[in-house]
Order: structure tokens, then sequence, then C-alpha cells
């Protein structure tokens, strides 16, 4: 009874209250729905990282409610646009974006053109992740898509690039890791979905 009222509470907030979430929480002000803040989730360790479910919501938000965790906030048009207008809210963001490369065994390489390429420990970190069916697939798409709403475009690009290369590798193998379903969402994610044939 108390996870149904839990959920008709959360599918009814307002989209201000939504907006105030998310934005105080990127500005570093506001917890999330369990008291932690950003740059407290950014400085997790890796297995922290892959053990919690409630997290990626968070760092990572949609216009679309979360199935997984119904407390965490839905993107609206003031949201988004809280983000493209503000350097600091997408320097969080892109720090949210760094830790999880960092994570996945990727390395960023800033300037005038972004580029993310496998990182030398790509191998050890590729093993928590790169499986067939693996649920950070879904966070993957997840991340890609947040980036490419809330002003990040060149990273969620850079990041799908590598990402298209390591499917290709993974073609050449028995078992790939990475099915053709999860590629068509990562370009779909990017707005790529021209390219899927």
């Amino acid at each position: 009874m108390l996870k149904r009222d839990t959920r008709r509470q959360a599918d009814t907030r307002s989209p201000v209250a939504n907006n105030i979430q998310i934005v105080g929480f990127y500005s570093g002000t506001e917890p999330d729905h369990r008291g932690r803040y950003v740059h407290e989730i950014q400085a997790w360790p890796d297995e922290q990282l892959e053990a919690v479910h409630d997290y990626i919501q968070w760092l990572f938000p949609l216009r679309e409610r979360s199935a997984f965790n119904v407390a965490a906030p839905v993107l609206n048009p003031e949201s988004i646009q809280e983000f493209r207008t503000r350097p600091d809210l997408r320097g969080n963001l892109r720090a949210s974006f760094l830790r999880m490369m960092n994570f996945y065994g990727f390395e960023v390489r800033s300037g005038e053109h972004i580029g993310v390429s496998r990182a030398p420990n790509f191998e050890a970190k590729a093993t928590g992740w790169l499986s067939p069916g693996n649920h950070n697939h879904l966070r993957i798409t997840r991340i890609l898509r947040c980036l490419t709403v809330l002003g990040l475009e060149a990273e969620a690009k850079a990041f799908f690039g590598c990402l298209s290369e390591i499917y290709e590798d993974e073609q050449n193998k028995t078992l790939p890791a990475l099915s053709d379903e999860t590629m068509l969402y990562w370009r779909k994610a990017v707005g790529d979905a021209d390219r899927s044939e």
C-alpha cells in the first residue's frame, strides 16, 4: 500500500516541482530522493555505481518518467532550457558524463573537438558491461539521450562514435556483446537513426 501511495505522489508532481528538483540537484543545492547530492554520487567508487540502480535517472534525466525509479524527476521544457542556457548546470552534467566514461573504461579528449576513445584499462573495465543483454546498455542509452537533449550533443556524438567502433569489432565474434537492437537504440538516442540501415 505504501508503495502505491509513493508512486501516486511521484506521478502527480507538477512540472514546476520537477524543474526545481533537477535544477536544484544539478546546482548542488538539493539532494536526490535518497538525500544524495550530485557531487557525492560522482565520487562513488565503480562498485557502487554498478550495484546501485536508482541514481542514473538523476544523473541523466529524460523527458519520460522512469519505470525503474518513479521518484526521479522528469525533464520539461523549462528544465531543458535551464540546462541549455546555464553553463554551470552543463558543467556538472559533463562531470557526471566524465565519471561514467571512467566507469566504462573510456577517455574523453576535450578542446575544440571532443573525442572519446578506449582507455588503457578498457579491457578490464569492459568486463562489467560489455556482455550480451547487460543492464548498462540501457544506462548508456539514457546517457546518450540526456546529453543530446540538455546541450552536450558533441559529447554524445563522440561517445556514440566510440561505441560504434566497439560494435563493429564485436560483429567479428561468435556471440557479439552488442546487439543490432542495442546499436539502433544508441543511434536513435543521438538523433542518428537515418544511418540505422
